[in-house]
């Protein structure tokens, strides 16, 4: 704004201060017919470009600090902060400055101020060119006293492990004990715009490739996997049971020729686990397809790839061209190294760790595949694989799982069409036919060839942020020692 202009508001605002009484600095609870109503309210991210402006701010007190008789206030929306200030002066008289420096932290406030040209840069805030000149300020929500400060959530080193200690003045059970505190912190800010934008990716992707969002139930009748690491919960007058995932609704869609579907939803695993990586509820992010020829077109659906391409950052490497393992050559690698892995073992989680560790040597990426693995380590309506019956003793799988810094985020396969063979294999796999009649049922009619898989979305953001506990990428996390809040 030319200086002349300048000059006028701040002449213009010498004749406003005479209107101004101790009414335009208080607690205002119903704000709801003042005259700053009239202004609309700005968002601090733009008041770069509304110098020598009057603006109206709605905000939370994020820090403020009084120093002689001068009030330094940062304001706080979202993760953007701007410094305001109030003086003694012809505005504030010495009992107003002493009532608006106590203002609590995180208290919403509301102040009419002349946005002015910073005398240096504001280091402390995301807005560091402009300040804000205070000439009306109520105070509209009033916060108690905090269990610790906004600030300390947003200055943390991550830790990658759960059970070491973070460098940060406030504990994860802390944090999440005051969930509603911690998740107001530039960081958690971030990180959940982040998950936002997955999901958002997710489902644009997949609707460009004309695949159809589905939305299946949540209490089912029967355990989907055949496992013990589902809630039961009283049905009426039977037993329900939170869907560990929307495999047999994601097939029983794929068997009414829907050709390709895929969802965002919960889902739910009993698991006493508690670890970094591992939560009793968690969304999923679900595709299943109709297969043309094989079952690498499933595993070629690169979805997780535009995701790490829209938001990569140094800290994260892959490689344009994702390297790809078998089983088989993912056990030679680790038996090379030093570690056992008996003939048909599943991967514990150790060893895909260290697997992590020698495919980043080797190929400069945390970012693989490893496919083909024993039928035995992998459910029942898996599809065996036909064209090499044995390794290391031990039939074969249709079947991948995609890798992020040592750690699974995406499991998938090409599934069993055949009825007979399905019925087959979840009889070979201790499942009652009986409580999946349904399912099966779903197959008597004709069924295309088709695979899917299913990605953990905190897990990803966890590992692809490289956060070291997947409850820091989970709104309101749940395990087995945590319901609540």
């Amino acid at each position: 704004m030319p200086y002349f202009l300048l000059q006028v508001n701040f002449t213009f605002a010498k004749k406003y201060t005479a209107l101004v009484n101790t009414d335009h600095f208080c607690d205002l609870p119903d704000y709801s017919k003042i005259h700053l109503n009239m202004l609309p309210r700005s968002n601090i991210v733009s008041l770069s470009s509304l110098l020598g402006n009057f603006v109206n701010i709605e905000a939370r007190l994020h820090t403020s600090r009084l120093k002689g008789q001068r009030l330094f206030l940062v304001l706080r929306q979202n993760n953007y902060t701007i410094q305001a200030i109030a003086a003694v002066d012809d505005l504030f008289s010495k009992d107003s400055l002493k009532w608006a420096s106590s203002i609590t932290p995180e208290s919403i406030i509301l102040i009419k101020a002349l946005v002015v040209k910073a005398p240096s840069a504001v280091q402390s805030c995301s807005v560091q060119d402009v300040e804000l000149k205070i000439f009306e300020l109520y105070r509209l929500s009033s916060a108690e006293r905090l269990p610790f400060s906004v600030e300390d959530t947003s200055s943390i080193k991550i830790q990658p492990h759960y059970d070491k200690s973070e460098v940060t003045k406030v504990n994860l059970e802390t944090r999440l004990n005051n969930r509603i505190i911690d998740l107001r912190g530039a960081s958690n800010q971030s990180i959940f715009r982040i998950q936002a934008a997955i999901t958002k990716y997710f489902r644009e992707f997949l609707d460009e490739r004309d695949f159809v969002e589905i939305h299946t139930p949540k209490i089912i009748g029967s355990a989907t996997e055949g496992g013990a690491s589902v809630f039961k919960l009283p049905y009426f007058k039977k037993t329900g049971y939170l869907a560990q995932s929307p495999q047999f609704y994601k097939q029983m869609c794929i068997c009414a020729d829907f050709g390709r579907v895929y969802e965002v939803a919960p889902v739910f695993r009993a698991e006493n686990s508690v670890t970094h990586r591992h939560m009793t509820e968690f969304i999923g992010l679900d595709i299943e397809m109709t297969l043309v020829k094989h079952y690498d077109e499933v595993l070629h659906f690169k979805e997780l790839e535009v995701i790490k391409k829209e938001h990569s950052f140094t800290e994260f490497q892959f490689l344009e061209n994702t390297p790809r393992l078998t089983f088989m050559e993912a056990v030679v690698m680790l038996r090379d190294a030093g570690h056992h892995i008996a003939n048909g073992e599943d991967l514990s989680t150790n060893l895909e760790k260290a697997l992590g560790d020698l495919v980043k040597h080797k190929y400069k990426t945390d970012f693989f595949i490893l496919d083909k693995f024993p039928i035995a380590v992998r459910p029942f309506y898996t599809m065996p694989n036909s064209e090499n019956k044995m390794l290391i003793g031990k039939n074969l799988a249709n079947a991948f799982d995609f890798f992020m810094r040592g750690e699974e985020i995406l499991s998938g396969a090409q599934r069993v069409h055949n009825v007979d063979l399905l019925t087959v294999r979840a009889q070979q796999c201790g499942v009652d036919v009986g409580n999946i009649k349904s399912y099966l049922d779903s197959f008597r009619y004709g069924t295309p060839r088709h695979g899917g898989a299913g990605i953990g979305l905190e897990r990803v953001v966890m590992l692809y942020l490289d956060l070291g506990n997947v409850r820091k990428a989970t709104l309101f996390p749940r395990d087995p020692k945590r319901l609540d809040p």
